[in-house]
C-alpha cells in the first residue's frame, strides 16, 4: 500500500466517524414541548396537555418577547416517561 492509499484510508476512516457522531442524538438539559413530542412520537398539543394536567414534571419558563412562557421538560423528565409512563391522577391540581 502506498503513502497516498494509506492517507486516503485513513481520511474515509476520520470522515466515516465524523459522520457517524453528526448523526447521534445531541442531548440537551430541557426540551420544548415541541422536542418532547418530537422524541416520545405524539402531538405537540398531546405533551402540552399532559404538562398542563401534570401528568409530567414541566416547568414554564419564559420564552422570547414579553410576558409569554412555554413549557420545559427536563431531559430526565423525558426518560422517566419513556420507562415509567405519564405520572398517575393524584398528581392533578
Amino acid at each position: 500500500m502506498t503513502d497516498d492509499q494509506s492517507l486516503s484510508v485513513r481520511l474515509s476512516w476520520i470522515e466515516d466517524a465524523l459522520r457517524m457522531l453528526l448523526q447521534q442524538k445531541v442531548v440537551q438539559k430541557f426540551y420544548s414541548t415541541s422536542d418532547a413530542a418530537k422524541i416520545l412520537g405524539k402531538a405537540e398539543f398531546t405533551v402540552r396537555e399532559w404538562c398542563r394536567l401534570h401528568r409530567i414534571r414541566a416547568e414554564k419558563r419564559p420564552c422570547g418577547r414579553g410576558n409569554s412562557k412555554e413549557w420545559m421538560i427536563a431531559h430526565e423528565e423525558l426518560e422517566r416517561i419513556q420507562s415509567e409512563g405519564l405520572l398517575g391522577s393524584e398528581n392533578r391540581l
